[in-house]
């Protein structure tokens, strides 16, 4: 096996557990996805690694719990230059590095009103784009747009950056995820050509809000309401693209050798039946039979949809229970490429590395996933869940196996599992409140 595998980290924004075919959404048409699901490795337990978009996307690429450097919920904080970003350690190894879609861990430009917080004089400390964190190229915006003619009406001031002062005025018209992929395929293309190993990270806008779909993605719903259609079919459009990336890989002859993993960043908005808080949103997402949707910690917040394709290694056709986080990418990278991380660069980390599973040789996680977003914390293991909603809440326990929709409460029938958990989780806390101190930074 090459000891340089290319690596796409796919990611919508989003999108919940129920809005897949293989999932078994009745409606939805994701028949790329449903593939890919069958070819690879699908994760029944995927967790983003908080119920918001900007944490979860801080993790992928660090393989640390967002709260240990300052991104503490959407449009907060920044990716320190500090954190050691896994594309500073694949172009250490020969990689070309690119960003593609929505950023979200920092702003873009200082210089005029971008998004929710670039080109504000209070915010010019989060400044943070892709080019400043490792990556040789990118087409990467701020903040959401809308899923159909992204640039055409945004909610809000945006580009599509491409580096320092300069941002893409060509090819913004139609379905924002063809858009994204007009320019992630050539990347990928390019790189092929020279010979070189590609990291690509490839994160959808669909189907955050505004979601917008063009008239032939809603025709393929005729039977639903026009604001579903808009829904609907902004996910098949995103579907799609996920087809034509592995169509491409195909093409180029690298599918054989290339890690690829999807997942979203978080469980769906609004309250599925629209989306309360931006009314008219047509965020009608489903968490499939998990409690709680987007900003909760319970399930239907941070369990998504996970899948991971690397046809040289895994064995297609299969599922794990195994619980599984988007902090696992870090150290999953870090173990397929051999490498160990110098001694400036150990520090918490909360990942794992999923080779083992890939192998078929693990069945449980060797430790716990910790979460923590504004009031909330919750701890899990394979088996059972901690759950707080605030500070001087009680302390509830579900067993995910028996109760996988946290319908049942068994703290009072556990209280030793509520107490070593407790303290597990306490101990976490600790840890990433020590690391937001930037003590692991010390000898950096």
């Amino acid at each position: 096996m090459a000891d340089r595998p290319n690596i796409v980290l796919c990611m919508t924004d989003d999108q919940g557990w129920g809005d897949t075919g293989y999932n078994g959404h009745s409606i939805l048409k994701t028949p790329n996805l449903d593939r890919m699901a069958s070819d690879g490795l699908k994760l029944n337990r995927f967790y983003a690694a908080a119920p918001v978009c900007s944490p979860t996307r801080g993790s992928c690429l660090t393989g640390r719990h967002p709260y240990r450097y300052g991104i503490f919920f959407a449009n907060s904080g920044h990716l320190p230059a500090e954190e050691f970003c896994i594309a500073d350690v694949l172009k250490q190894r020969g990689y070309v590095t690119g960003h593609f879609g929505k950023w979200h861990v920092g702003t873009l430009t200082r210089d005029i009103q971008d998004g929710r917080r670039g080109g504000r004089p209070e915010h010019d400390e989060h400044y943070a784009p892709p080019w400043e964190r490792f990556f040789d190229e990118c087409f990467s915006t701020e903040v959401a747009v809308p899923t159909w003619d992204p640039m055409v009406k945004p909610s809000r001031p945006a580009k599509y950056w491409t580096g320092p002062g300069e941002w893409a005025t060509e090819n913004l018209e139609g379905d924002d995820s063809r858009i994204i992929m007009d320019r992630a395929e050539p990347f990928m293309e390019r790189a092929v050509e020279a010979g070189r190993p590609f990291f690509a990270v490839v994160w959808f806008h669909a189907p955050h809000e505004p979601v917008r779909a063009g008239d032939s993605y809603r025709a393929m719903y005729p039977d639903q309401e026009e604001e579903k259609q808009h829904y609907y079919g902004c996910v098949t459009a995103m579907d799609e693209q996920v087809g034509r990336l592995r169509s491409m890989l195909e093409r180029l002859g690298v599918a054989e050798n290339t890690l690829m993993c999807f997942n979203s960043d978080n469980g769906p908005a609004g309250e599925g039946g629209g989306c309360a808080q931006h009314p008219g949103g047509r965020q009608w997402g489903e968490s499939g039979p998990f409690r709680g949707r987007k900003g909760s910690l319970y399930e239907g917040g941070v369990r998504v949809p996970g899948i991971v394709t690397w046809p040289e290694r895994i064995a297609a056709g299969r599922a794990t229970d195994v619980a599984c986080t988007s902090c696992d990418y870090f150290a999953t990278i870090l173990d397929s490429l051999g490498y160990e991380l110098p001694e400036e660069k150990r520090r918490p980390y909360d990942g794992m590395s999923l080779l083992p599973l890939f192998d078929g040789k693990l069945d449980r996680r060797s430790r716990p996933i910790g979460f923590q977003s504004q009031k909330q914390r919750a701890l899990t293991d394979d088996r059972y869940k901690l759950y707080q909603k605030a500070e001087d809440a009680p302390l509830e326990l579900y067993d995910l196996i028996d109760d996988p929709r946290e319908t049942t409460d068994i703290a009072e029938a556990h209280p030793e599992i509520v107490k070593t958990m407790a303290a597990q989780l306490d101990e976490w806390q600790a840890s990433c409140a020590a690391s937001l101190e930037g003590c692991d930074y010390a000898t950096a």
